[in-house]
């Protein structure tokens, strides 16, 4: 009789539970119907390191798996790209000669200049970026023009704009200031409207923290600080109103698109900036996240191919609208078979 009772009661349970979650889990095409988060290669950007000179593809070291090419070599990069349908490249010049002005940031002969007209040229169907930053170009590191031993705020803006105006001279589609100077989104607008550019975006760097994520970056661009660090002019990774008060104060300058760096750590700032602005918004999964994940792949300790489609879900999951990774043509491939996407 008591077996009776129990078998009644577990079947009175059984029909009481009406919300069964699992239902939407059970194969794979029923998974990928119920998928909240979705990703497209069109959203994928790829940063892409340039030196000045001929014949080069050097392999970072820091970064295994990637390289700095010289503009008449970049074109296999690109090529791989395109085939794997990313089309949106960024690029970060890395010159020969640096000054205490970043004078080949802007100049019209630069690493960088040089390379989006060979790309506009050889590869048109690409959309081009270009960094808007000096800490590649100055002797001293910083991303901005010197005041003793700090950097000039409204003093760099005005080198800001002139580099923006010459790359999208050489042929770049949307201008990336990267450097986190109060101002700067408004001077580089007011320089591309007034050069002719008034259909160029600018995609800023609104929330960038100062972070120990950039490492392996600063090595393969040769852009450490040769002094002190960068804390007085990119973020306290501590803080969060703050992030979103200067993503709202670019808005405010004419940005177009608002970007959150690094990715990984910082989810809650993408969904907090996508909360409060109705711009898009770009993540960019930096070199520090691209240098662990294949560290520890090396190692045998994750499978990467899993944890890097798992990282481009979470910056998406977050409320990403486009995302700069060095995995873009992994990723790419990926969405292509469908394992993501």
């Amino acid at each position: 009789m008591q077996g009776t009772r129990s078998k009644a009661a577990g079947k009175e349970r059984h029909m009481e539970q009406v919300k069964r979650p699992r239902r939407l889990r059970s194969n794979e095409i029923l998974r990928k119907m119920a998928r909240e988060t979705r990703m497209d290669r069109s959203a994928l950007i790829y940063p892409m390191f340039i030196v000045e000179g001929e014949n080069i593809k050097e392999e970072i070291l820091s970064m295994p798996g990637q390289s700095r090419y010289s503009a008449d070599r970049m074109g296999e990069k690109l090529e791989e790209l395109s085939d794997a349908g990313v089309s949106s490249v960024m690029f970060f010049g890395i010159p020969s000669k640096k000054d205490a002005f970043g004078s080949m940031a802007y100049a019209e002969d630069g690493v960088v200049q040089q390379a989006f007209r060979t790309a506009k040229r050889d590869f048109p169907n690409l959309y081009l970026i270009g960094d808007v930053c000096m800490c590649e170009y100055t002797s001293h590191g910083h991303c901005g023009i010197l005041s003793g031993r700090d950097v000039d705020n409204d003093r760099t803006l005005e080198y800001l704009a002139k580099t923006a105006v010459s790359q999208a001279q050489a042929g770049a589609d949307m201008a990336a200031p990267s450097d986190m100077m109060d101002g700067r989104v408004a001077a580089i607008r007011k320089a591309l409207d007034r050069a002719g550019f008034s259909h160029t975006p600018v995609m800023s760097y609104s929330a960038k923290f100062a972070s120990s994520f950039y490492g392996p970056f600063r090595k393969a661009a040769e852009s450490a600080p040769s002094f002190g660090d960068r804390k007085t002019y990119q973020m306290d990774y501590h803080n969060r109103r703050e992030a979103v008060k200067e993503a709202l104060l670019d808005e405010e300058e004419g940005a177009d698109i608002l970007m959150v760096k690094p990715a990984l750590a910082y989810g809650d700032l993408i969904r907090e900036i996508k909360n409060a602005s109705h711009l898009p918004v770009a993540a960019y999964s930096v070199s520090g996240e691209y240098s662990m994940v294949k560290a520890a792949a090396l190692a045998g300790f994750i499978e990467e191919e899993s944890v890097m489609c798992e990282m481009a879900a979470s910056a998406f999951r977050a409320g990403a609208d486009l995302y700069i990774t060095y995995f873009a043509k992994e990723l790419a491939e990926c969405m292509k078979r469908g394992q993501i996407g």
